[in-house]
This record gives structure tokens, C-alpha cells and sequence, in this order.
């Protein structure tokens, strides 16, 4: 892409599509930033396009995690765990609890595993004591065979475009380029894949697929497989617009320690995942990877606030901490 060119198409006026093309010169990756920066104060949500990750790897990610969740329960069981650590849960739990609402469960299943879970036993034991899921050991399904390769593979790549794009985070803030990568040197990111089963039954008033919540760290980096769609953030406190599903792109939003970071010039916006069309009774498979500092990285808030965003007020808070309580906040009550 020519670097004169703005590397920005709106897609429905509010959540950008952004060409990384011509991230590997400055001017390049200054007129990213730039964008990037833009959608952040707005809302909290891009798409990304030209990212260098393979099909390939995007192929195999897709057809290994649909293949173990179409065994039979009584196999995918077996790697059943607590809910909120890695492993298996039949329910995805009430994501709503996340902000304080009750609702129905939402109608997905889940696989979880941390980066730091392929560590060993002494390795994590130096992870914090928080009420935490970056402590425990991944568990892996032995069914199909490639699973966990492919998982594995999925997290490294997935982490090296994060790594890059919180350089360009930090361009956008007017920071060192290098600003964020000690607080992420031996990150605690997850990927949590949702599996949404036909719909056969009619849900209950207020279920849905995933009901409305903010994200709890640093940044989400989406795969969404198909262009039936379904997520949709809210714009406004008002209006839920939809994010449209576009092959070979990844959808990117921020979570609420990233706008706690700026101080709110960014924002964590709320989302959901909403039910098919009356009479769909496709599945749907979504894969996002949470990047997350290290346990122990400081999180100094940029002064001075912005008034205008509501955030947690903190002068200082490790991110295990603040992960820790957000995570006990939605998971607790079901341990």
C-alpha cells in the first residue's frame, strides 16, 4: 500500500476497517497509529485487515477447536474444569454478572487456555497468589489430535501481532514505541474460544448468545468465521450497532484496563453477542485471544482523567490484581 495512502475505510461510520499494510516504514506506521488512536477515543472498536496472519493457521485454529466441540458431551467432559480457569464449560457462564446484571446463562459453550498455563509448576507458582486463572495448568482434550499444537500455535502468532499492535497503541498515545513491552514480556493472555450451538429451543426472555459486557484487560483480538455475524457493541449508551463479520480480517477492541491506562481518553465499550433469525439453527464459533500484561506490570493511569469517561479510579493497580477481582466478580459465584 502506498504510505500516502490513508489506511482507513469506514465501515458503517463507526467501526473502522484499518489496513496494517504499511506498518513496516514510519510514515507508515505513524498514519496507523493515527487511525488506531481515532477509533480508540470513539469506540474502542477496529477491524484489521492485511495483518499477516495465515489462513492456514486461521483454517486449522477453526477446524480443530469445531471438531472437539461436536464430540459427544461425555469426551469433552473430560476436560471439564471450574468455571473461569482453562478447559472445558458446558455453560460460558452469565457475562452480564460482569457489569451487575443478572440474566439468564448465555448460550455458548467455552474452551479456555493461558499462555502461562504451558508453563511449569515452579514457573507459575511465582505468578501471584490473586484468585486467579493464569495459575493453573492448560488442560488439553486428547480428541481430535492436532488440538493443542494448533492452540499453542494459534496463541504465538495471535501474541506476536498484540505485541505489535500495542507499539502502535503507544504511537497512538504519543508514547515510546517501546513504552508497553516490559509490562508485556511474560504476558498472561488467554484465548477463550465460544462455540454456539443451533438454537432448537426458543432461549428464555433476555438470553443470549453472549449477553452485553465490557472486556476486562488490555486488548481482544476477534476471529469471526463466517459473515452471519452477531456481535454488536453499544454506541452511545443507546444504540447497538452491529460489527460486521468480514473474511479474513480479525476484529480489535480494548478492554477496561486499557482505558483505566489512558486515563479514559480511550474507551472499553459495551458488547454483545445476539441470537440468529427465528428459524436459524446454524452453530456459530468465535475465537478471541485476550492480551494481557505481565501479573506484576504497574498500571499508572495517565493524568490528568478525562471527565468525560466513566472509569475505575486507581492511582496504581498491578494488572493480576485487576484481572483477579474482575474475573472473581464473574466467576466466584459458580466455583
Amino acid at each position: 500500500m502506498d504510505c500516502d495512502r490513508p489506511p482507513v475505510t469506514v465501515v458503517d461510520g463507526y467501526v473502522p476497517l484499518i489496513d496494517l499494510s504499511s506498518r513496516d516504514s514510519a510514515r507508515g506506521r505513524a498514519a496507523i497509529a493515527d487511525a488506531i488512536g481515532g477509533a480508540c477515543e470513539d469506540s474502542g472498536f477496529f477491524i484489521i485487515v492485511n495483518h499477516r496472519v495465515p489462513a492456514d493457521l486461521v483454517d486449522r485454529m477453526y477446524t480443530a477447536t469445531y471438531g472437539f466441540f461436536t464430540l459427544p458431551d461425555d469426551k469433552k467432559d473430560l476436560v471439564a474444569n471450574r468455571p473461569g480457569v482453562s478447559g472445558f464449560r458446558r455453560m460460558g457462564g452469565t457475562t452480564a454478572r460482569s457489569i451487575g446484571r443478572e440474566s439468564p446463562p448465555d448460550l455458548c459453550e467455552a474452551f479456555s487456555a493461558h499462555t502461562t498455563g504451558e508453563l511449569g509448576d515452579e514457573e507459575r507458582r511465582r505468578l501471584g497468589d490473586q484468585w486467579a486463572t493464569w495459575t493453573l495448568a492448560n488442560i488439553w482434550p486428547e480428541e481430535p489430535a492436532d488440538f493443542k499444537p494448533v492452540w499453542q500455535e494459534y496463541m504465538a502468532v495471535i501474541g506476536e501481532l498484540s505485541a505489535d499492535l500495542m507499539r502502535l497503541f503507544a504511537l497512538a498515545l504519543g508514547l515510546a514505541e517501546d513504552f508497553f513491552e516490559d509490562k508485556f514480556d511474560h504476558h498472561g493472555s488467554s484465548v477463550t474460544v465460544n462455540y454456539y450451538p443451533p438454537q432448537l429451543e426458543p432461549p428464555l426472555p433476555g438470553q443470549l448468545r453472549r449477553g452485553p459486557h465490557t472486556d476486562f484487560g488490555g486488548l481482544t483480538v476477534l476471529y469471526q468465521e463466517d459473515e452471519r455475524g452477531g456481535l454488536q457493541v453499544l454506541q452511545g449508551g443507546t444504540r447497538w450497532r452491529d460489527v460486521p463479520a468480514i473474511p479474513g480480517t480479525f476484529v480489535v477492541n480494548i478492554g477496561d484496563l486499557m482505558a483505566l491506562w489512558t486515563g479514559g481518553r480511550w474507551v472499553s465499550t459495551m458488547h454483545r453477542v445476539v441470537n440468529p433469525a427465528r428459524g436459524d439453527t446454524s452453530s456459530r464459533l468465535t475465537i478471541p485471544f485476550f492480551y494481557m500484561p505481565n501479573h506484576d506490570a504497574p498500571i499508572e493511569p495517565m493524568r490528568p482523567f478525562r471527565e468525560t469517561r466513566a472509569i475505575d479510579r486507581y492511582d496504581t493497580v498491578t494488572a493480576g490484581q485487576w484481572m483477579s477481582r474482575k474475573i472473581q466478580k464473574l466467576f466466584a459465584t459458580d466455583a
